[in-house]
């Protein structure tokens, strides 16, 4: 079979393939209909060459030129018609004055005026002979063309955005496929003596058209992907089928069509397949001839994916040197971390390595991590030791060996050194081969961002607790003025009492009514410094099984000189038997006391302010602890109820927004949740709920499983 044939044929089969899916895909649509036809007319024109070349004699070949010639006269018009639809505009005249054109010439291609003969051309059975009229034809398809790319290369201009890269790739489909099917007009009427091929760059125009319609988001990739693969099926296609086409003449003295293809297309299979294949085969050679080797590579490459997971910095450190050490096989290494408050580098882990003073702490001009820095990859000192005739390289390999280091990874980050690995030889004294040190790459990246996101998360959690302790200092201030008052009273009424104490000592109802006044007032005194000194002295978090019902009260002294100042009673509703929960007492205080200040400020004059505890068991059994405090204040607006617990949110004309930010991420760490309920104007009710025992044994349960499946993917398990 003529290879000019195989490739028309190839093209036909691609035409009908794409028009189906567009049709059944986007059927309704005028682009789509547009398309469809322009396939159609391609598939008649293009098949009836490869039939025409074929032909077994001329009345055959005269049929089949009046057919390829029917779908060439329409191929203009519908490509007019599918560019002038994807711009969203058809113009009806044009397009009129296309389709009579048309059939005007399709009324002569059944006369010896289109074409006069189908003649033996060459390789070619047969081949036209153009008629008188075919000029006229050439210049209609040539200016339906230039007019097609006048529209397309005039919207282009205009176009932005995904638009513009469709419009894009239309275009460049459309160059492809015309510069490829014009090629056969060069063959058969013997132009230029070009390979053919044409039709395959023809069907490749064309499938652009057809992605670009279906999904034209992706076809940047796809038509990049699409190249590389055409280009080298093409480079290993074209000398493959020369040397079957030779092999086939010098064995056989011909050649065979059928064979020909088949052979070619088991090549295009063996090419396209071999890269799968040679990937699954290496997995399979390592597992079964190097399983600890693969092991190894296996488990760091799924540990490198596992440490942006590890948020603290000393667990990082040993996790990484543990992990390292265990599935490689070294005997010793060291980590080290650079340290702004000491101007270099402190080790921050080691395994098996000889400490001393020199070695806990390097400089930044020290020649190792200098050296690291300037090179930014791994080093090895045997490498190294073969230009150790260099003095800088020679300091570099005498710190290696003081550091026990075979290798020293550096961790770079935004182009600075921010630690290095050191590790010694394998307990199997082996090389690190290459593949090691392209992993050990992989997983020093990785490492350096788990520190930087380790880092991060420390100051967060450092910015958290100033805040914390500045919005608990607010708190004290607003405290302040009333305690102070609420001190002064009970001392004057001491004082008054201490003056007349001596004139009317022997009188026994004065001294016992004085010794009662004076010690309840002293007790009172005693109890609001102690829980004014209590909140405002920092701790550190410590969980213990606690009383709310105390703290409660504490709180609720500690705000009873607010709530006086505005005449708001204070109701209290307390569950006796209310179960103990395991809190940070201090923390929670700060939630109560922000919940209580905010409903006294919201609450008006003569109001009042409940607080009730109680306690409930969720679905799953868990016990909580549930505190609701209750106001007449104001009332939340709806569209604030999702926003009350963002940082810096708030309606007050003064204060930072951020003590219900504070309060809800508290009770949150204890693993706890609040709700709120308001109506506008009638009042709002908070609810803290705490669970009762923070090792409660289906959530112990929950995060020792995802303990252990973080654990299992670390170790490759």
């Amino acid at each position: 079979m003529n290879p000019l044939a195989i490739s028309a044929f190839f093209t036909a089969i691609t035409c009908l393939i794409l028009g189906g899916i567009v049709f059944f895909r986007k059927r309704g649509e005028d682009i789509s209909r547009s398309y469809v036809l322009f396939l159609m007319s391609v598939f008649v024109w293009i098949f009836g060459i490869g039939m025409e070349i074929e032909a077994p004699n001329k009345s055959w070949g005269l049929f089949w030129n009046q057919w390829l010639y029917t779908g060439a006269i329409f191929i203009p018009t519908f490509f007019v018609q599918f560019i002038q639809s994807y711009l969203g505009g058809i113009r009806r005249t044009l397009l009129t004055l296309c389709y009579i054109i048309s059939t005007v010439l399709l009324v002569f291609n059944f006369t010896p005026l289109f074409v006069k003969d189908v003649v033996p051309k060459g390789s070619f059975n047969y081949a036209s002979v153009p008629g008188m009229i075919f000029p006229f034809f050439a210049t209609y398809f040539f200016l339906a063309l230039v007019y097609s790319f006048f529209l397309m290369i005039r919207e282009l201009r205009n176009l932005v955005g995904m638009k513009r890269n469709q419009m894009k790739f239309v275009l460049l489909g459309s160059v492809i496929g015309f510069a490829g099917g014009s090629t056969n007009y060069l063959l058969v009427f013997n132009v230029l003596p070009v390979p053919p091929i044409g039709n395959y760059f023809l069907a490749f125009g064309l499938f652009i058209h057809f992605y670009t319609i279906i999904r034209h988001r992706d076809i940047n990739i796809v038509l990049t992907k699409g190249a590389t693969y055409g280009l080298i099926t093409l480079l290993l296609f074209v000398p493959s089928a020369t040397l079957v086409i030779l092999g086939q003449r010098h064995l056989f003295k011909e050649v065979n069509s059928l064979s020909l293809m088949v052979i070619l297309l088991i090549l295009l299979l063996v090419a396209n397949l071999f890269q799968k294949v040679k990937f699954r085969t290496e997995r399979a050679v390592e597992r079964l001839f190097f399983k600890n080797r693969y092991d190894y590579r296996d488990t760091l490459g799924k540990f490198s994916k596992v440490l942006v997971s590890i948020l603290d910095l000393q667990s990082l450190s040993k996790r990484i040197i543990d992990t390292i050490t265990q599935t490689m096989g070294v005997e010793k290494a060291s980590f080290f971390l650079v340290s702004e408050e000491n101007g270099g580098y402190d080790l921050c882990e080691s395994k098996n390595v000889n400490i001393t003073t020199s070695t806990q702490h390097l400089s930044k001009d020290n020649p190792l991590p200098s050296y690291l820095q300037k090179v930014g990859e791994i080093i090895v000192r045997e490498e190294l030791a073969n230009r150790a005739h260099v003095p800088v390289i020679s300091r570099v390999v005498s710190e290696m060996s003081l550091l026990e280091a075979e290798v020293s990874i550096p961790l770079i980050w935004k182009e600075q050194l921010i630690g290095m690995i050191n590790l010694s030889h394998k307990f199997t004294k082996d090389i690190y081969s290459r593949e090691d040190i392209e992993l050990l790459d992989t997983l020093a990246n990785q490492t350096a961002i788990a520190i930087e996101n380790a880092r991060l998360y420390e100051d967060l959690k450092r910015s958290k607790s100033y805040i914390r302790r500045a919005d608990r200092l607010a708190s004290l201030g607003t405290l302040t003025a009333g305690l102070a008052h609420e001190i002064r009273n009970p001392l004057v009424a001491i004082k008054t009492f201490t003056h007349l104490l001596p004139e009317r000592i022997d009188d026994e109802e004065f001294r016992d009514k004085f010794l009662h006044i004076a010690s309840g007032e002293v007790d009172r005194i005693s109890s609001l410094v102690t829980e004014l000194l209590d909140f405002a002295r920092p701790s550190d978090p410590k969980l213990e099984m606690e009383n709310i019902n105390i703290i409660l009260d504490g709180m609720l002294l500690l705000v009873s000189t607010e709530a006086n100042k505005k005449q708001i009673a204070v109701h209290k509703s307390y569950d006796s038997n209310l179960p103990s929960v395991q809190i940070d007492r201090e923390q929670i205080k700060q939630v109560f006391l922000n919940i209580l200040l905010n409903a006294i400020e919201a609450t008006p004059e003569k109001g009042r302010i409940t607080v009730k505890t109680g306690s409930f068991v969720k679905p799953g059994g868990e016990p909580y602890v549930r505190i609701e405090f209750t106001d007449t204040g104001c009332g939340i607006l709806p569209d604030h109820l999702e926003e009350i617990f963002n940082p810096f949110f708030t309606t007050k004309t003064a204060g930072s927004g951020l003590g219900l930010s504070i309060s809800n991420q508290i009770v949150r760490d204890h693993r706890g949740y609040i709700d709120v309920k308001s109506q506008l104007n009638e009042g709002s009710s908070f609810f803290v709920n705490l669970p009762v025992n923070q090792d409660y044994p289906k959530r112990r349960k929950d995060d020792s499983e995802q303990n252990r499946d973080a654990s299992n993917t670390a170790t490759g398990e």
